[in-house]
């Protein structure tokens, strides 16, 4: 079986592309085949700029997540055979001082957006008849708790949770559902634990890997997920850079 990995001919929708673990997942497809859009609550013309060097093809959408049903009418006669899950926010502060408004913030992002964003696409493809691959960006607080962000920790969890059930009921309908669940990585969400010395030596200090990972170590991983050779994989929630055990 020849071009297991290829995904040229297929149309991919990448949420939160603008920056990070998007723009990486984002670039890697269009690598590999795929026409991309760039899905952000800004601009993605970075993004585009970088596919478009490369000879890529790919178009930018504006997408805010604040509103989580935003995406209700985006997969509507667009040809969309591949969804990567990856916006989202995070709010820090102690438990016992976070507020009500961070955390329907976060949720609504996290979760809430990622469910009806899957349930828009999902829907679209069963009444097609048509094939397709959900890739969602958990973390590595999808297994543990971490400090200072609940929210986001219990946003994370459900992530997990949404991939296993909708992998569950859409195998039947050929379409895959996994997640990737990333340690630290650098990137706009991680900065601050990055300048705070301490805590990002604790934190190299537990991560077997030894170091933050790079978000372009993520872009394969996802490109796998949505390729002929992972077909089949649904369920799954992947570990990619050896930090389950940082905190």
């Amino acid at each position: 079986m020849t071009d297991l990995f290829t995904l040229a001919g297929r149309k991919a929708l990448v949420t939160g592309a603008n920056t990070g673990i998007g723009q990486a997942i984002a670039v890697t497809l269009a690598g590999q085949g795929a026409h991309v859009i760039c899905a952000g609550r800004r601009s993605c013309d970075e993004t585009v700029a970088a596919i478009e060097t490369a000879g890529g093809r790919t178009q930018t959408l504006l997408l805010d997540f604040a509103d989580p049903m935003a995406a209700q009418n985006t997969f509507k006669g667009a040809d969309v055979s591949i969804l990567v899950n990856n916006a989202g926010i995070i709010r820090r502060a102690d438990s016992t001082e976070y507020s009500e408004a961070d955390w329907d913030a976060v949720i609504d992002v996290n979760q809430k957006a990622l469910f009806f964003t899957c349930q828009a696409f999902g829907k679209e493809l069963i009444a097609k008849g048509q094939a397709g691959s959900i890739v969602n960006i958990a973390s590595l607080l999808s297994v543990q708790g971490g400090i200072r962000v609940p929210a986001y920790t219990a946003s994370k969890h459900a992530v997990a949770g949404i991939t296993k059930i909708l992998a569950n009921e859409w195998a039947a309908h050929n379409i895959t559902v996994n997640a990737i669940a990333p340690g630290y990585i650098s990137t706009n969400n991680t900065e601050a634990l990055r300048r705070d010395t301490d805590r990002n030596a604790a934190i190299l200090s537990r991560i077997p890997a030894g170091r933050w990972g790079d978000p372009d170590d993520i872009g394969g991983t996802a490109a796998y997920l949505c390729s002929r050779a992972a077909k089949y994989v649904t369920g799954a929630v992947l570990n990619v850079d050896g930090g389950w055990l940082a905190r």
